[in-house]
């Protein structure tokens, strides 16, 4: 008997992915951003709020973390982004002498700050305060600008990191010019101009430099500060252990995958 060709089912020409013609028309799309623009909005007083509201709680942790010793190189060395970037001993060592840490937020765009450094006397260098600065530069081509009762503006809803801010630099007045950490240990430069160093150097090339590539500045303002006592006693998770975390569930998920020629091993209960 002669094999006849396999039939398709019933409709099978006819199934296509029912999503796939989904339009979007003009005036929705219009409505739809409207409705993000709002929610915008909403997180940004939010966000001015909060920096207001916890400004005093940073102030009367300020004044309980200079009576205990060590607390902000502890924190800061707790977070395992930070760490990566203070690998050389004559940054620890430097970095040992830190007393106090300050974010200043820059009133009219509080996305912006300048983080404050403040040393003890020390062997390397002269400075009681390094400060770097991420300066809001308002973009060119802002013809009105209407805020609303809130206080949130029509430019801040269209904020970029890349675009409006400027990192500065600090002169560092080095006790010995020839031990300088950064003549030391130089931020070397890949190869491209968009790649990122090849060899970050000492952690004081953030001051020195004006850029910050690996965003060690956001690092400290948005995770470090905030959360310095956990971090201070261990307890801080930063951003990079949640994606180690998510990456290593990753590879448990591949291991998971059922091999169709082997049984399935159950799972021991605890």
């Amino acid at each position: 008997m002669a094999k006849g060709t396999k039939r398709a089912s019933p409709g099978a020409e006819e199934e296509k992915d029912p999503l796939q013609a989904v339009e979007l028309d003009e005036e929705n799309a219009k409505k739809l951003n409207e409705v993000q623009r709002d929610a915008q909005r909403v997180e940004l007083y939010l966000d001015m709020q909060s920096h207001k509201l916890l400004e005093p709680v940073y102030t009367k942790r300020r004044e309980i973390a200079k009576g205990i010793d060590k607390f902000w190189p502890v924190a800061l060395m707790n977070h395992s982004t930070f760490a990566i970037q203070v690998q050389h001993n004559s940054d620890q060592l430097a970095l040992s002498y830190l007393e106090d840490l300050w974010v200043v937020r820059d009133p009219k765009e509080p996305r912006c700050y300048t983080i404050e450094f403040h040393f003890k006397e020390n062997p390397h260098f002269t400075n009681k305060v390094l400060k770097k600065e991420y300066k809001y530069v308002e973009h060119p081509g802002v013809v009105e600008n209407k805020v609303d009762e809130r206080g949130v503006s029509e430019v801040m809803l269209d904020f970029s990191w890349e675009r409006d801010v400027q990192p500065s630099a600090t002169k560092i007045d080095w006790k010995d010019p020839a031990k300088a950490l950064t003549k030391l240990y130089p931020r070397e430069m890949g190869e491209g101009d968009d790649e990122e160093p090849a060899d970050p150097g000492s952690f004081f090339n953030l001051f020195e430099i004006e850029d910050d590539p690996y965003d060690i500045g956001l690092t400290i303002a948005t995770e470090i500060f905030p959360e310095a006592i956990e971090f201070f006693l261990g307890h801080g998770q930063d951003d990079s252990m949640d994606s180690d975390i998510d990456s290593d569930e990753d590879d448990e998920d591949d291991a998971e995958e059922i091999d169709l020629e082997k049984p399935r091993t159950k799972k021991q209960k605890v």
